[in-house]
């Protein structure tokens, strides 16, 4: 295992990093947990359990499609997602209780981070885009 920053492991291929779950109306309320970085999702997905243990409940249903093709529909919830020091308010999918959780493209891309493909690392662009 590589450290790359102070919260981000990087293991054979995947990067992985330390993200702290809050629910907005009880900001004392968190849950931290080591979420697989994966830019081909667009939401961030939680195991269940771990949101319901902060006090946040289901606000809608949005279908998912999966890798295989499946669509499911699943619950969703808005929480603040703290990684790399920055907070930014982003969709969580309350997935099965022993999911591995995943933090989604549009969370990096809110705060201005992307995924170096050649090195699997993540980096700090200069400037969030608004392009």
């Amino acid at each position: 295992m590589l450290k790359n920053d102070a919260s981000e492991v990087e293991r054979m291929g995947t990067t992985h990093v330390t993200v702290t779950v809050r629910n907005p109306a009880q900001p004392e309320k968190t849950w931290e947990g080591l979420f697989l970085v994966d830019t081909g999702a667009v939401d961030c997905l939680v195991p269940g359990n771990r949101l319901r243990a902060i006090a946040l409940e289901p606000g809608a249903k949005r279908t998912y499609e999966l890798a295989d093709g499946t669509e499911v529909r699943l619950d969703i919830a808005t929480a603040q997602i703290e990684f790399m020091g920055e907070i930014v308010g982003s969709t969580v999918i309350f997935g099965p209780d022993d999911a591995e959780p995943i933090l989604g493209v549009t969370a990096l891309e809110s705060v201005g981070i992307e995924v170096d493909p050649q090195n699997q690392r993540l980096k700090r662009l200069p400037a969030v885009r608004l392009k």
